[in-house]
C-alpha cells in the first residue's frame, strides 16, 4: 500500500476518488448494486446519479452509509486463516429447531407417490427423526474411530408389514 492510501477504505465507483475510513458515503438502494461482487459505493449523491443511466433502475435512491473504521482485508487473504480456525463447529451452525428436510422436495415426493398433500407440521417431526438417526450414525463412526460418517454408519430401517400387506411400522435396528 502506498503512503496516500493508508486511510482509504475504497474508491468511488464513479469518479474513482478515495473514500476514507469512517467517512460518509452513499450506496444505491437497489440490491443488485450492493452485492459483494458489484459493491458500488459513491463519494457523493452526484456520483450516485452518474450510474443511473447505465443501470436503468425503475426506482432507486441514494442511501447514506458510513465506511468501516478498519480497512478491508486484502482480496487474496482468508479471514479464517488469520484466526487459525479451519471451519465453524456444526453444533453452532444448527439448532434443534432447524428444519433438516427440504420441504418442497418432500411434498413433491409424497404427492408423486400417493397423491396426498403434506402438512407443514410433518417437517419438525421428520427433522427430529433425522437428528436421532444422525446421532446414531455419528456414534457408530466414533466407535470405529473415524471422523467421517459413512453410509454403513446409518442404521437401516426394517419394515414390518401389516394385515393389508402394506408397511405398518418402521423400526430401526436396536429399537426393539
Amino acid at each position: 500500500m502506498s503512503e496516500g492510501s493508508v486511510g482509504r477504505w475504497r474508491r468511488c465507483s464513479a469518479c474513482k476518488s478515495d473514500i476514507a475510513l469512517g467517512a460518509v458515503h452513499w450506496v444505491c438502494s437497489v440490491s443488485t448494486c450492493n452485492r459483494k461482487r458489484t459493491g458500488l459505493v459513491f463519494c457523493s449523491v452526484d456520483c450516485w446519479e452518474i450510474h443511473l443511466p447505465t443501470e436503468r433502475h425503475r426506482e432507486a435512491w441514494a442511501v447514506e452509509a458510513r465506511a468501516p473504521k478498519t480497512p478491508d482485508p486484502p482480496e487474496g487473504a482468508s479471514p479464517k486463516k488469520a484466526t487459525g480456525e479451519t471451519r465453524p463447529k456444526a453444533a453452532a451452525a444448527s439448532s434443534d429447531e432447524d428444519i433438516l428436510v427440504v420441504a418442497s422436495r418432500l411434498k413433491a415426493y409424497v404427492k408423486s407417490v400417493s397423491g396426498f398433500n403434506t402438512s407443514d407440521r410433518v417437517l419438525p417431526v421428520l427433522s427430529t427423526a433425522l437428528r436421532s438417526i444422525c446421532d446414531e450414525a455419528i456414534g457408530n463412526a466414533r466407535r470405529a474411530e473415524r471422523q467421517t460418517v459413512l453410509d454403513r454408519d446409518v442404521p437401516r430401517a426394517e419394515r414390518t408389514l401389516g394385515p393389508t400387506g402394506r408397511p405398518a411400522l418402521i423400526r430401526r435396528r436396536g429399537d426393539r
